[in-house]
């Protein structure tokens, strides 16, 4: 009887949270079948995917329409993450987000222009005030793209409660009756983890991969498991609704112990600030050296991220003498398409016969406090909450070589690494940074320099040393001959790039005057268009600034002619 009760309350609290939002409110941004690309709550490399995206058929420039009427909140150029993104407050207390964008509309694209000839960036990020840009719903307000971080043409939706800034899966919002979806979701692997000290799964301290059986019924059997102490599992599943091509995150996960709830998570909402919470959620070691993304259905050290349900187990199944308890792993689309995991762990005293040694250091991290560890001119700060759990870390500075661990280990918060570099000449200390380094690549840090000592805040452990990049960066590939007559082109085009430390800053100035250049760097292409109407009538000289992020510079000069008159031009002899 508890176990039918607490099954209620799962499930009424599942429909409460979904009648909170308005069914009819909006339209769908595109009319187009919605074959989502990317789901809500996917799986991303340090983050959950936060709203739905639209397949565009491998096409840019398709009619994006306002959701519902509101007006322009905010508007975000940037060559990377969103790239050209929009921000629509609705009266009823949401935002919509419309990503990835190609170009706005005109009335949104000339205020943008306006602003980036302005500031004189290509990168800006806007916040406007009610009445300024008013839009009504199924206005066209963009033409979908593939600007910023996006890995191919699509439109990235998301909808986000304007006071506090909640990610709300859209499918909440009606979108679920255009995303036809009748097949469940798949299960590509089951993982038993030994959790606490005592804890041995089929004689392995370590995690060990359980064997599955799918049965006729589509319903999956595993291998019953020999246990004791404290065993959690994680699962690797995907879902394909209709008419999508690619495997999606899952919505849903529930998992039972002898017939009682016991754990769950549902991908109906998160903070912003969360996402990088993925690096716990998934059995991140795994993730590192395999690249697959198993979800952990239980948690070890408590942390703040607000999706998931559990009791005061946390998803460990205790496991004691003269035990068999029988577990039931349900993994769910938005649809209600499910896929069942049966299995039972049977209590086994028998020793591990495959080790998990501790690897002790005189490093012992505790996850909750600040750390502060120096040596050989070298120093690490670890702030509180910048891991996830306690370890024990390797630290050791060798010939000016900071070893710390390695990145297996995850980071939430930025750890800050300071290097001595005050015997480096001043033209030298210049050009230098803190890197990261392995034996594939030098990756560049961001560093400050404060009397005479460089600090860099980072994300990944591994190894770090001071490197200077004295190379400049390249301009090259033009599209057009010098002296060449452009009057039946748009505009002109050149790329882009710098070997180490990375692009920082790129203008262009057309007859002595800045000239907005749009980036992509995903294809080092920075362009501008002559519909901006700076250029002038007859000859126009281009001069092209690059610089790198320790002030490396390179300067191209060239010039073009064009004319705005339709009646043909007599070219220089």
């Amino acid at each position: 009887m508890r176990s039918f009760f607490l099954l209620l309350l799962f499930s009424a609290a599942a429909v409460a949270q979904q009648s909170t939002y308005p069914q009819d409110y909006f339209i769908s941004p595109m009319n187009l079948p919605l074959h989502a690309s990317g789901t809500f709550g996917e799986l991303r490399t340090n983050h959950f995917h936060a709203g739905l995206d639209y397949r565009t058929n491998q096409k840019e420039g398709l009619p994006v329409y306002a959701a519902a009427d509101g007006y322009v909140s905010r508007v975000r150029v940037s060559a990377y993450g969103y790239g050209t993104a929009l921000y629509i407050d609705h009266p009823n207390g949401f935002t919509t987000l419309y990503g990835h964008l190609q170009k706005y509309a005109p009335k949104i694209e000339e205020y943008v222009r306006a602003k980036q000839y302005e500031k004189q960036s290509f990168d800006v990020d806007l916040f406007l005030k009610p009445g300024e840009l008013t839009v009504t719903q199924g206005e066209l307000v963009a033409l979908s793209g593939n600007s910023g971080g996006s890995g191919g043409p699509h439109l990235h939706f998301e909808y986000r409660d304007t006071k506090t800034e909640m990610i709300i899966n859209p499918l909440l919002f009606g979108l679920d009756k255009k995303m036809k979806d009748t097949k469940a979701p798949a299960i590509q692997g089951l993982v038993a983890h030994p959790l606490s000290d005592d804890a041995v799964v089929n004689e392995s301290k370590k995690p060990f991969i359980v064997n599955l059986k799918l049965q006729k019924d589509g319903t999956y059997i595993a291998d019953k498991i020999y246990a004791k102490g404290n065993v959690g599992f994680s699962i690797a599943a995907s879902d394909k609704s209709t008419g999508s091509t690619g495997h999606n995150g899952i919505f849903k996960v529930q998992t039972f112990f002898n017939g009682s709830p016991y754990f769950s998570y549902a991908f109906n909402t998160f903070a912003f600030d969360e996402s990088r919470y993925i690096n716990n959620f998934i059995d991140y070691p795994r993730y590192y050296s395999t690249g697959q993304r198993y979800q952990k259905l239980f948690i070890k050290t408590p942390y703040a991220l607000s999706l998931l349900k559990s009791t005061p187990s946390n998803g460990q199944f205790s496991i004691v003498p003269d035990t068999i308890k029988n577990y039931r792993i349900e993994v769910a689309d938005y649809h209600g398409n499910k896929t069942i995991v049966n299995g039972s762990i049977e209590y086994s005293d028998k020793p591990a016969q495959v080790a998990d040694p501790r690897h002790i250091t005189p490093y012992f991290v505790k996850a909750g406090n600040d750390h502060n560890y120096t040596k050989d001119n070298v120093s690490v700060f670890i702030p509180a909450n910048a891991f996830y759990e306690d370890f024990y870390m390797d630290f050791n500075v060798r010939d000016s070589i900071l070893y710390l661990h390695n990145a297996t280990v995850p980071i939430h918060t930025n750890v800050e690494i300071t290097f001595d570099a005050g015997h480096l000449p001043k033209d030298v200390l210049q050009k230098t940074f803190i890197a990261g380094f392995n034996e594939k690549k030098i990756s560049y840090n961001n560093s400050i320099l404060k009397e005479g000592r460089l600090t860099a805040k980072v994300r990944q452990l591994g190894n770090f040393k001071l490197a200077q990049d004295n190379n400049a960066p390249k301009i090259y590939d033009i599209s057009f001959a010098e002296g060449k007559w452009l009057s039946d082109k748009d505009g002109f085009w050149c790329k882009i790039s710098d070997d180490l430390s990375g692009i920082a800053t790129f203008d262009a100035f057309i007859n002595g005057k800045w000239a907005l250049m749009h980036y992509d760097y995903k294809t080092r292409v920075i362009y501008h268009n002559f519909s901006d109407g700076i250029v002038a009538e007859g000859r126009n000289d281009l001069r092209i600034v690059v610089t790198d992020n320790v002030g490396n510079s390179t300067t191209f000069e060239t010039h073009f002619f064009r004319t705005q008159n339709t009646a043909p031009v007599e070219k220089d002899k």
